[in-house]
């Protein structure tokens, strides 16, 4: 069973960085499709970024310019660069792989952007 572990969240002041880790595994495949998706109080959960196995991305409107995602040399880890974070980008934060055509969710965590 595939399992996803998230780690680097915590509390910034406006302006600046954090650096979210995803480590996969229980996969016997490499994972095409990895990201990360976040859920504010009282809001939807939403897609952040998302990238393939062959490097390409997308990002939603409100990230782009300040958050970078990449995959690791390790096989199935992603990770999410932040920066200028602002306190709209308080939310809890999932990892996400699609795999054999199955969504898999890692536990969240949390990001809080206050001074």
């Amino acid at each position: 069973q595939g399992q996803l572990v998230e780690s680097g969240g915590g509390l910034v002041q406006p302006g600046g960085s954090l650096r979210l880790s995803c480590e996969a595994s229980g996969f016997i495949l490499s994972i095409n499709t990895m990201g990360w998706y976040r859920q504010a109080p009282g809001k939807e959960r939403e897609l952040v970024a998302i990238i393939t196995s062959g490097g390409s991305t997308r990002y939603a409107d409100s990230v782009k310019g300040r958050f970078t995602i990449s995959r690791g040399n390790i096989k199935n880890t992603v990770y999410l660069q932040m920066n200028s974070l602002k306190p709209e980008d308080t939310a809890v934060y999932y990892c996400y792989a699609r795999y054999n055509g199955l969504d898999y969710w890692g536990q969240g965590t949390q990001v809080t952007v206050s001074s």
